[in-house]
């Protein structure tokens, strides 16, 4: 992967100046620190920061079709990048590299828009067009890579990153208060409102286009599933594994295209385990090294399982062993990476994991992310099946037991209504979030409580409800975490933002657009099986993987909540006094100090703080996120800055540069 940024003048009067377009590209020199290059012309300007992967010595961005008509920034990886060179090559289209960048300007002036459809990848992209004065921006089908965009001044900017918005000096980071609300209801980022106000991210699978001024968003493609009863149902159940073996296989073979090694995440669970496990059925000769966390005292400790997998797969595995006051103190950088409150702690683990594999002279690395959400493996489709046993019983048994748990979590807050957007569907995904989102009114200033009451998050996301009635209901939440939790947690803020932080590259098997699509397809049986999950994923690895290895039960990464960690560090306390508390105004002093003395006086496994500790986390996050990026004085940590250009900074541009 790379960073890109770039410009576009929609008045195609001026051009972003060198530089400005040194300063976004230079902010994401953690992304690409192999080299930097740009192109521009009037009206338009881009940038790439480079993380060189394939083609080492030949694939400089941004790149042209022979003619010079058409020119392309990515960030990311084209996985059929192969088939199509040959296929464009037999159209009469010429290349001359092997960079996989270099097919998005023959491919486009082969299909037009059609070629966001004919990529299977990980991929963020800029195309311009001279010949019809046409910008595209575009992102992959899941939302892998990132790309944010916002109007400054008449000017269209993008980013691989926000920081790269930021140090254009255009814009002024301000808060959307909405933006953290979507955080706090759903414990995720938003897929298209951010935390900054007027800054957004591309919806995954769509394109934006700009032409003649005017900037249109289009969906490309969307997660589809057979109406209940139609999904495919098999004679042969022993054959349906062959045909899962063989398309995982694919996908894995297609992410170890690299000029350089490839590693691999291994936490012992069965996801990241069935990935080494092929991983070396298919290389059996090539050694294979993976990496994983550990802990003692800072969360649950996985290290037993993912030592015996490694040793009875082969592989060399690296573990990292993060104390509590580690954690904490690296909090500060993933907040800085991820540029948004989160509430998991875990992903200051993944950041120092990332930092480990880079230090090891990896830029690629496997992981099993996406596999829960294709084959149905959260425990609340689990709950679910249970909740509707217990309605055959009594009809509002399940809503008693809801409210039950409101009752003794989080007495006296609102009903949350935003599950009123799916009508009368209720995916079970909606039993995690409604208790969950209710803490937020236990922490917010009354100010804030006003500003985000009627918002909906839901009706910012890309989600079509009227098409989900139509599906089984285990289908109807693979979709919401598909569109939610997937894109705007697992891949942001323990995915791309972490690892790109490095400089590392994590791919996803399971993410593959083929693998996607079988799953899809399947009935529900294949998927969920009475209580057990991933059903057809466990036949597979009783196959390829050991006995002793092949059914590991579930388990969902994690690290413990921040009051559970500590030392706190003084940064900490500073941010939530009640001096900053006041200054940023979304919290109310009281409430924060009350929730922390419950937090002393009540254990752990109560209702209160198991819904209420992820919502404090978040906000001493939202706190930190204030002070690095809207100005800080709210504690002693330094405040984000864009970099200040070189006089003999190493910023060249490819072919004619316009800027003034």
């Amino acid at each position: 992967m790379c960073g890109i940024v770039g410009a576009h003048d929609l008045r195609e009067q001026r051009t972003l100046s060198g530089e400005r377009l040194w300063r976004m590209a230079a902010s994401l020199q953690h992304r690409g620190p192999d080299d930097c290059f740009a192109w521009a012309a009037k009206g338009i300007a881009m940038a790439t920061q480079r993380l060189s992967i394939q083609d080492i010595e030949h694939g400089r961005q941004p790149i042209s079709d022979v003619s010079g008509r058409v020119w392309a920034s990515q960030n990311g990886e084209i996985f059929n990048a192969s088939e199509l060179r040959s296929e464009l090559t037999l159209q009469g289209h010429c290349f001359r590299s092997h960079c996989d960048t270099e097919i998005w300007p023959a491919l486009y002036v082969a299909k037009g828009v059609d070629a966001f459809e004919r990529v299977r990848g990980q991929f963020a992209v800029a195309i311009w067009d001279s010949a019809d004065r046409t910008l595209l921006l575009a992102r992959d089908r899941i939302g892998i890579c990132p790309l944010y965009y916002t109007v400054a001044d008449g000017m269209l900017l993008w980013a691989s990153e926000i920081k790269g918005l930021l140090a254009s000096g255009l814009i002024t980071a301000e808060a959307d208060l909405a933006g953290l609300d979507h955080v706090f209801s759903l414990f995720a980022a938003g897929t298209q409102r951010t935390a900054f106000r007027n800054i957004y991210s591309l919806w995954p699978g769509h394109y934006v286009r700009v032409q003649r001024g005017a900037l249109r968003v289009h969906r490309y493609w969307d997660l589809n599933f057979p109406k209940a009863g139609e999904e495919r149902v098999v004679e042969s159940e022993s054959r349906l594994v062959d045909e899962l073996s063989a398309c995982l296989s694919t996908a894995v073979t297609r992410r170890f295209a690299s000029d350089g090694p490839v590693a691999s995440y291994l936490s012992g669970g069965l996801d990241s385990t069935l990935i080494v496990g092929m991983a070396k059925a298919l290389r059996p000769a090539q050694s294979m090294t993976a990496f994983s966390v550990g802990f003692d005292g800072a969360g649950p400790d996985e290290r037993p399982r993912s030592v015996r997998s490694a040793a009875l797969l082969g592989a060399e595995l690296e573990v990292l062993i993060p104390t509590p006051l580690q954690i904490l103190q690296t909090l500060p950088r993933v907040i800085t990476a991820v540029e948004g409150p989160i509430m998991d702690t875990a992903n200051a683990c993944l950041l120092l994991l990332a930092e480990r594999v880079a230090a090891r002279g990896f830029k690629v690395v496997l992981t099993g992310e996406g596999a829960d959400e294709a084959m149905g493996g959260y425990v609340w489709h689990k709950t679910a099946r249970l909740l509707q046993a217990l309605a055959g019983l009594h009809r509002s048994i399940p809503d008693w037991l809801r409210s039950g748990l409101s009752w003794l979590a989080t007495p006296g807050t609102p009903q949350p209504v935003f599950g009123n957007h799916f009508g009368a569907l209720r995916p079970s995904l909606l039993d995690l979030y409604e208790p969950l989102s209710r803490a937020r009114w236990l922490l917010y200033s009354d100010a804030m409580a006003e500003a985000v009451r009627d918002h909906n998050p839901f009706t910012e996301l890309d989600i079509l409800p009227d098409r989900m009635k139509h599906w089984a209901p285990l289908h109807q939440s693979l979709y919401l975490e598909y569109k939610l939790m997937l894109p705007g947690h697992l891949l942001l803020g323990k995915g791309d933002r972490v690892s790109m932080h490095s400089g590392v590259e994590a791919r996803y098997p399971f993410l593959d657009e083929d693998f996607v699509s079988f799953a899809s397809n399947l009935s529900p049986r294949y998927k969920l099986r009475g209580l057990r999950e991933k059903w057809l994923l466990r036949e597979l690895a009783a196959r390829v993987l050991p006995k002793e290895i092949a059914n590991p039960p579930k388990s969902m990464f994690k690290a413990n909540p921040l009051c559970l960690l500590g030392p706190t560090p003084r940064w900490i306390d500073q941010l939530v006094s009640s001096e900053s508390l006041q200054r940023t105004g979304y919290f109310s002093v009281p409430k924060v100090h009350h929730e922390q003395s419950l937090q002393r006086l009540l254990p752990a496994s109560v209702p209160r703080r198991f819904v209420v500790d992820g919502s404090y986390t978040t906000m001493v996050m939202t706190q930190l996120w204030h002070h690095l990026f809207l100005g800080g004085g709210l504690c002693e940590l330094p405040s984000w800055s864009a970099p200040h250009p070189q006089p003999d900074h190493p910023f060249l541009f490819i072919g004619q540069s316009h800027a003034v």
